[in-house]
């Protein structure tokens, strides 16, 4: 395996010993550093305040489990990679996982190299995420991704969530082209889209089209383009740096 140019720091959030033994030494092996959790009560103070580049969560955790600490991350801290760790693998645990924003779900047991693949993976995709584009206008609108704020022409704004605001950005980034939902799942959630059947893309552009005043019967903004995907409409102005 080849040691990390840095140092990355990586939080461990698993209650049995074992296991949390062997994802430590697997991660220090491999050259990151490691902080280690047991319980979901003692890693919140840490995700919310430790300088971390990405977290291994276990779902079932005492005290708070790991879906409540997503949210509670997504909120605090809405771009750090997540990878949840679990013996839950249903479809649906996934499907919940990825709305909740995990990065990226690995179901027990699993191998080390897998994990390591894993864990680069995500790394790798947070830090190509284009971060270019600084605001779009449309339909009397302003768009600002950094403040993930809408605003109109009558002083009212709205809030955009991580998801929402990436979405946008990699759209913006792709402009001219019909960007597929599996290269959104790849490319804005960190994930591997084969085999995995969810509505989590459509969900969330239904939601920003909301947000956006863009009609759902007649979308301007985040157009639908048939067969293909999604595409940022012909009249939207980007900003960037």
């Amino acid at each position: 395996m080849t040691t990390p140019s840095s140092r990355r720091v990586i939080l461990v959030v698993e209650d049995d010993p074992a296991i949390r033994r062997g994802l430590v030494d697997s991660l220090e092996f491999a050259g990151y550093e490691v902080r280690q959790c047991e319980d979901g009560t003692s890693a919140r103070s840490v995700l919310l305040g430790a300088d971390l580049d990405l977290v291994l969560l276990d779902v079932l955790l005492p005290g708070i489990d790991g879906f409540e600490l997503l949210q509670e991350v997504r909120v605090g801290r809405p771009t750090l990679p997540v990878i949840m760790v679990t013996a839950r693998g249903a479809e649906e645990d996934r499907v919940r996982g990825l709305k909740r924003g995990a990065d990226d779900y690995v179901v027990k047991p699993f191998s080390s190299s897998e994990l390591l693949a894993r864990v680069e993976a995500v790394l790798r995709r947070s830090a190509e995420r284009p971060a270019g584009v600084q605001a779009l206008r449309a339909n009397g609108r302003t768009i600002h991704l950094e403040r993930r704020e809408v605003s109109g022409g009558g002083g009212e704004t709205r809030q955009l969530s991580e998801r929402e605001t990436e979405i946008l950005r990699y759209l913006a980034s792709c402009r001219g082209r019909a960007v597929a939902r599996e290269e959104l799942l790849q490319r804005v959630w960190g994930l591997d889209p084969r085999g995995l059947a969810t509505r989590t893309v459509d969900m969330h552009v239904a939601r920003l089209r909301e947000k956006l005043g863009d009609p759902a019967d007649d979308p301007r903004i985040v157009v639908t383009v048939r067969a293909k995907g999604y595409m940022l409409g012909e009249g939207v102005a980007v900003d960037e740096d």
